[in-house]
């Protein structure tokens, strides 16, 4: 079953364009990674220091294992320099 997850980012407010940046380089990537159906980032109309990356995944295993990716990278170091707190991520199944 599909997983959508939610990636909540509080950007430090002199690094929102950075980290719009940095997104956008990284995303096609995430897109073209086992097990992603879509993700897209989106930018709070009343808070633009809050990022919000929408994904669709295979299963929670698949997004787990882009993500241990992505720290063994080194790239979660790069975006973490740019947050405000830790990110907060979310799982949901879809039900109705």
């Amino acid at each position: 079953m599909a997983c959508t997850v939610l990636l909540e980012l509080k950007v430090k407010p002199e690094c929102v364009e950075d980290t719009i940046n940095g997104l956008g380089a990284m995303l096609p990537e995430t897109r073209n990674y086992d097990g992603c159906i879509e993700v897209y980032a989106h930018q709070d109309q009343d808070d633009p220091t809050t990022i919000l990356a929408i994904e669709q995944w295979d299963s929670r295993q698949h997004y787990e294992k882009y993500f241990a990716w992505r720290q063994e990278t080194g790239a979660l170091d790069a975006l973490g320099a740019w947050l405000a707190q830790p990110p907060s991520i979310r799982y949901f199944d879809k039900k109705a």
